[in-house]
């Protein structure tokens, strides 16, 4: 099946999704939505849960893409980059299900709710034997968000770690801040307005 066919299968699984539980999803409707046969979707996912897998990576792929657009397109200012990225994760949570359970690790009884260790794979798809590999947990995306603000903060990231401890710090904080205003939205101003505040507050003279 060509890419574009599956991206086709996803998005009328996320739009299913949107209208009723997961447990209602019908594979039968969501190939009709996307206009292939049901045993199509069958040969590109394996099952409903391979289906699930699938569209759960493809949303945590997409919150990350939209990281590291965060961190790397606006303001040369470190502190602004890093407020770009919380107010990406908190918008992004709020208005995807998918990405606020992963983030939250609390999957109501709507979602899918796929193991995130690894199952067996016998596809011959590229992209659903990923989609069957590990999954992230909560504390995951706290360290690949950190990590990879750290090397873009950083430049190319070739100083030992000794030398970019306190931005790793500041990167972290940044993004557990975005985190708990996923889980408790914030009064007026924001998470900006939280993680700029701590941020100023930091002494990290390798980041200002």
């Amino acid at each position: 099946m060509v890419p574009a066919a599956r991206e086709s299968l996803l998005d009328a699984a996320y739009t299913a999704l949107a209208r009723r539980p997961w447990s209602a999803v019908r594979m039968v409707d969501v190939a009709a939505a996307a206009g292939v046969s049901r045993q199509t979707l069958y040969n590109e996912f394996g099952s409903k849960e391979g289906l699930a897998r699938a569209l759960v990576r493809r949303e945590a792929d997409g919150y990350l893409a939209g990281v590291e657009r965060a961190l790397t397109g606006g303001p040369g200012d470190p502190r602004e980059r890093l407020t770009a990225a919380a107010e990406w994760t908190t918008s992004t949570a709020r208005e995807n299900a998918l990405v606020r359970a992963m983030l939250t690790g609390c999957w109501s009884e709507r979602l899918p709710s796929p193991a995130l260790t690894a199952v067996p794979s016998s596809s011959a798809v590229p992209a659903q034997r990923r989609a069957d590999g590990p999954l992230p947990s909560p504390a995951d995306f706290v360290a690949l968000v950190r990590d990879r603000a750290v090397a873009v903060l950083h430049g190319a990231g070739t100083l030992p770690p000794s030398d970019t401890s306190e931005l790793a710090r500041s990167c972290e904080l940044a993004v557990r801040l975005a985190l708990s205003c996923v889980a408790a939205p914030p009064a007026e101003g924001g998470v900006a307005e939280l993680v700029r505040t701590a941020l100023s507050r930091q002494s990290t003279a390798q980041v200002y």
